[in-house]
């Protein structure tokens, strides 16, 4: 009998059924970012990848780049299609052109005041269902959504309200910003980020949409334009978490959690980082001879007015983009910013 016993453990321990049980899974991804590891943002999404080696005792680990290094930021999304990426950290609005959809992706223009709002439609308004019916036919998972804050509008000239932005000619992104601005009497330019120093110093353009207010103090725009609406109400352009959606379904349960959440302390540092910064950059501005402008509440009504009449053009271009207006139309209401 134990001759026996001898020869089935052996046969047992031959074949690895008592062996010792197989590793636990692991999580390896590739992740690009447009933003640069020594931003703001940058800083953050470093504090995102420890976290997930933590919290997962060293089972995920994220290959991170940034400053878009492996391709260019507005082909983050394709190489994410296509396998070359695991997950896209960049901007939905890139991807415009696919369809006008992705606008309302990643910025309203004039629709929310403060980035929790936004964030609120994402997790608790249907815009995460809403942007996930619009990724589904790419082949990409859209996880979450993390944006720091209202940008400042930047000028050298006053920016009391809306009267001011008659002739106020600036530097701006293509598309619904331009549609939205010239219809209140400004003259926006189209021109690449790097070229508006230059044409800020030439009188080319009289300001610029640049970024926040602090942002816009740590690249030197106040040192030429004198003139800068705080708090922001014209654009709160949001980044994303979007993955294949091959790579996503690969992923084990329990990992895809411990990314949701780790990307949710994501969403609420980045937040209170941009708050904390901006208050910093708030206390520079008078030794920097910057004077700032909180528009009213008519005058803010006026270009959420002007906004929302663009998203109705848009919402026309296809299908897919009216039922993101209508989903951003509806929350809203349901949340007292608009009748």
């Amino acid at each position: 009998m134990k001759n026996k016993l001898a020869i089935i453990l052996a046969a047992a321990m031959v074949t690895g059924i008592m062996t010792a049980p197989a590793s636990a899974a692991t999580t390896n991804l590739r992740i690009q970012s447009h933003h640069s590891a020594e931003s703001t943002q940058g800083r953050l999404l470093q504090e995102f990848v420890k976290n997930l080696d933590t919290m997962s005792g060293g089972e995920i680990q994220v290959e991170m780049f940034y400053s878009s290094a492996v391709v260019k930021s507005a082909e983050t999304f394709d190489a994410v299609q296509t396998g070359i990426l695991d997950c896209d950290m960049t901007n939905g609005s890139y991807q415009t052109g696919k369809n006008p959809a992705f606008q309302f992706v990643a910025d309203t223009m004039g629709g929310y005041d403060t980035p929790m709002q936004y964030l609120a439609w994402i997790n608790y308004g249907g815009g995460r269902e809403q942007i996930n019916e619009l990724y589904a036919p790419y082949g990409v998972t859209f996880i979450g959504a993390h944006v720091g804050g209202q940008e400042s509008l930047n000028s050298t000239k006053p920016l009391r309200g809306v009267a001011d932005l008659k002739n106020f000619k600036f530097r701006s992104p293509p598309g619904m910003e331009s549609e939205i601005f010239a219809s209140l009497g400004a003259k926006p330019v189209v021109m690449d980020f790097t070229e508006v120093f230059t044409a800020l110093e030439t009188g080319i353009v009289d300001g610029a949409d640049a970024s926040t207010l602090a942002v816009n103090t740590s690249i030197g725009i106040y040192d030429i334009a004198k003139h800068a609406t705080f708090p922001g109400f014209h654009s709160m352009s949001s980044d994303q978490l979007a993955c294949n959606t091959e790579v996503w379904k690969a992923i084990p349960a329990a990992h895809k959690r411990i990314i949701e959440v780790a990307h949710k302390a994501l969403m609420a540092d980045y937040v209170m980082v941009t708050l904390v910064e901006n208050g910093e950059a708030l206390a520079q501005m008078p030794s920097k001879g910057v004077t700032l402008y909180d528009w009213s509440t008519e005058d803010r009504n006026a270009f959420r007015a002007a906004a929302q009449k663009a998203w109705v053009a848009w919402g026309r271009k296809t299908p897919e983009a009216k039922k993101m207006v209508q989903s951003h139309e509806t929350f809203l209401k349901r949340i007292g910013l608009s009748n």
